[in-house]
């Protein structure tokens, strides 16, 4: 069994927004910068190795916690939105009406128009999960809260319909553990990040 901790990034001014980020690189807002400067890796992590999505936002933030810069994974970049990067949620459930209530509905296979679904977020982590496994190494895992619901989802049989058994907000960790064939399980979800005072 391998340990692998995910980290989602600090905010950005598309988090405060509620605006679809997927993958635009955009950076830590001023707001985000100033809680990252507070966070701190837990004891629990010390060993691990680190790895982290290759946007700005997360290379960033796995910078501040472990004090270098550490490699990059382009399967734990976050979910596809497609045509719908940049755009309100909300807003978009408003103007698109039934058509976006019944993609919804889809759950796992839920799909913005040219993007990605949360099962094919999946698809691209099984073969992450294999080679972590592989490796024998606990490893944490800076990314994004599409990856964390995508990797919760497979630990759990969680289908994306109803409550998610994960928050996947920032400042805090999840914990899994990878079976032999790079199958999750959960340790801890939503487990807070110390903090410490900012410089």
């Amino acid at each position: 069994m391998t340990l692998l901790a995910l980290i989602r990034h600090a905010p950005t001014t598309w988090n405060a927004e509620g605006r679809l980020q997927g993958r635009r690189d955009t950076p830590l807002s001023e707001d985000g910068k100033a809680a990252l400067a507070t966070w701190a890796a837990p004891s629990a992590l010390n060993g691990f190795d680190w790895v982290a999505s290759p946007l700005g936002r997360c290379q960033d933030t796995a910078r501040h916690l472990v004090g270098r810069i550490v490699a990059s994974d382009e399967r734990i970049i976050e979910m596809n939105w497609g045509d719908w990067e940049g755009c309100i949620r909300a807003e978009l459930a408003e103007t698109l009406g039934d058509a976006f209530r019944e993609n919804e509905a889809r759950g796992l296979d839920f799909t913005p128009p040219n993007g990605e679904s949360p099962r094919m977020v999946q698809d691209r982590l099984k073969p992450f999960f294999q080679d972590v496994a592989a490796r024998g190494r606990p490893t944490v895992a800076v990314c994004h809260r599409g990856v964390i619901r995508s990797a919760v989802a497979l630990a759990t049989g969680w289908n994306f319909m109803g409550k998610s058994p994960v928050k996947g907000q920032h400042g805090a960790y999840n914990m899994l553990r990878l079976a032999a064939d790079g199958t999750p399980s959960v340790v801890a979800l939503d487990t807070p990040l110390p903090t410490e005072p900012s410089s």
